[in-house]
């Protein structure tokens, strides 16, 4: 599925499923409790954190879902072309870092 694909059946099943979008801070609200979650699973997957018996049955893969869904909620809300922003951005990573990363002694095999 492509970025823009992502973006127009997010927005069909708001319109069929969610009624309408929650406001943009409401979004944005979400957002951080959905990006908390993947970071608790990853401090306890990854980190030195342990799951409780309650969060055993935790799926990262269904969390960074989660994030996703929303940011794309966001982006269709404020009128962001998630594809384009990507390409910009990208594009100024690249710019800007192109040999900043390979020339940093910490970064080194």
């Amino acid at each position: 599925m492509k970025i823009e694909e992502a973006q127009a059946i997010v927005d069909l099943w708001i319109k069929e499923k969610g009624v309408r979008y929650f406001n943009e801070l409401t979004n944005t609200a979400m957002l951080m409790e959905e990006v908390g979650e993947v970071a608790r699973i990853m401090a306890r997957k990854y980190g030195e954190q342990s799951f409780k018996e309650s969060d055993k049955e935790v799926s990262l893969e269904d969390e960074m879902a989660d994030v996703l869904f929303v940011l794309i909620c966001l982006a269709n809300q404020t009128g962001i072309d998630l594809t384009n922003a990507l390409k910009k951005n990208l594009e100024k990573k690249t710019k800007r870092d192109a040999l900043r990363h390979k020339q940093n002694p910490k970064l080194k095999p």
